[in-house]
């Protein structure tokens, strides 16, 4: 995710394994929310989720609840990092994040409740890829998106 060719003027970045840390939480609630099913129960659980990404995109993924466990419980036993990251392509991930489960959780409670596993299995696969991967999908597409849009 470094090779953003719109780099970033904040020179400290954020530690890249707390988005990591984050998405392997989210996906073991999302694997919740699969074993719940089409149920009132999966779809609450989707709405937190939701909430969650919801959050993330609005403070960033280290302004998450996930970013506090990783911050409080998870770094102080890695110990430091000097490897930084931009902080906004996990930050567009969790809007794509929210997006994705956004829409679960609106047809869950408007249309059917099929769609509340449909959209926790697709948000499952991206958490997967980036918590045992470190492949982002969403970072990826923000950066597709910044290289080809025009220059300011």
């Amino acid at each position: 995710m470094s090779h953003d060719p719109h780099p970033t003027s904040t020179a400290r970045g954020i530690d890249p394994r707390g988005p990591r840390v984050g998405a392997g939480i989210t996906a073991l609630l999302l694997a919740v929310t699969l074993l719940l099913g089409a149920s009132q129960a999966g779809l609450w659980v989707l709405t937190f989720i939701a909430l969650s990404f919801l959050l993330g995109a609005l403070r960033g993924a280290q302004g998450t609840w996930q970013g506090w466990v990783f911050k409080t419980l998870v770094q102080r036993r890695l110990g430091p990092t000097a490897e930084r990251e931009d902080p906004r392509p996990p930050r567009f991930a969790q809007g794509v994040g929210f997006v994705i489960t956004g829409v679960g959780v609106v047809l869950g409670f408007t249309v059917s409740l099929v769609a509340v596993p449909v959209a926790a299995g697709l948000a499952l696969v991206a958490a997967v890829l980036n918590a045992a991967f470190g492949l982002c999908l969403g970072c990826e597409m923000y950066l597709l998106i910044r290289r080809f849009a025009p220059a300011r």
